[in-house]
């Protein structure tokens, strides 16, 4: 589902290349839930947006689902993204003008998919456990809250592919455990493929598999704890 070959990002910094990223080599399979790790600076965010073709590397390439997508023209990844992938970020980037239901509905709007939207919308919502919360506003909501509707518009595009970067990072120990098993059962249910960033180890080794960074360069591929799915391989 997912191919990375020979990734390296740099940026300029006094005049001189920053190398953040150098030679990933990465396969993920259809339906794995794999776990980014490393500390902070060891590139995880940076390859997460090179994956979902946020941003473009210095060279190499990534293929999503057979697509080469740096092939694509800008306009080409964004398209390519709204039918095949979704996003959860550690900040839950909802739009605080919009009722709990009108964000999980904006993906679906953008699509142009009038029929049956709204059905989804709420089943969605009464899945992560905000059925009565449909019209409440971001502010009104707590933080888990947020993050549950953060969940439930990432999935109502119905994506291939998943990126989580740092989706417990701005919540409490207890609240971010239920929004992992949230996340875990909804990707189990929708056969996606779950492709996570984290600090937080005891997350990662709920993953099928867990790939290290450090310095910018994978440092280890190793199992995590969770058994594989059906038709997902290391």
């Amino acid at each position: 589902m997912i191919r990375a070959e020979g990734l390296d990002k740099s940026y300029t910094s006094g005049g001189r290349p920053l190398p953040v990223l150098r030679g990933i080599d990465l396969e993920i399979p259809a339906e794995a839930f794999v776990a980014i790790v490393g500390p902070s600076g060891s590139g995880k965010t940076t390859l997460l947006g090179l994956l979902a073709g946020l941003d473009e590397p210095t060279s190499g390439r990534v293929w999503l689902d057979g697509e080469d997508i740096f092939s694509l023209t800008e306009d080409g990844r964004a398209d390519f993204r709204s039918r095949n992938v979704g996003f959860v970020f550690q900040t839950f980037h909802l739009l605080p003008t919009l009722t709990a239901l009108e964000n999980v509905l904006v993906p679906l709007e953008l699509r142009g998919e009038a029929k049956g939207a709204r059905e989804r919308a709420v089943a969605l919502l009464e899945r992560v456990g905000l059925g009565e919360r449909l019209d409440h506003f971001p502010p009104q909501l707590s933080g888990g809250e947020q993050q549950r509707v953060a969940l439930a518009r990432a999935f109502a595009n119905q994506p291939k592919i998943l990126f989580a970067d740092e989706p417990t990072g701005n919540l409490d120990q207890e609240t971010g455990a239920g929004i992992v098993e949230i996340l875990e059962e909804l990707n189990r249910d929708a056969q996606t493929t779950l492709v996570l960033v984290t600090h937080d180890l005891s997350l990662a080794e709920r993953a099928h598999r867990i790939v290290s960074l450090a310095g910018g360069a994978m440092s280890s591929d190793r199992p995590g704890a969770r058994p594989e799915s059906v038709g997902a391989g290391r």
